[in-house]
């Protein structure tokens, strides 16, 4: 019961020590093998044209890149 109990603990601090590295960076968890991108596969699904949600957010990114590009002071 006492090995249970430390790794529950163990497994708790990390979860936590994630969670805290989250809120303060806004970044998301992602794998150290550079995920789908890094064998070339360039979206998720096998879909030919992106769902609605998808081209918003797309949209989104750009009008955000365009106005960093944009209002760049150096």
């Amino acid at each position: 019961m006492t090995y249970f109990i430390a790794t529950f603990v163990v497994f708790l601090l990390v979860i936590i020590a994630m969670s805290v590295g989250y809120i303060f960076q806004k970044k998301a968890v992602s794998g150290s093998c550079g995920g789908l991108g890094s064998i070339g596969i360039d979206k998720e699904c096998d879909c030919p044209d992106p769902c609605d949600n998808r081209k918003r957010k797309m949209a989104k990114e750009e009008a955000r890149r365009q106005m960093l590009e944009d209002n760049r002071i150096i």
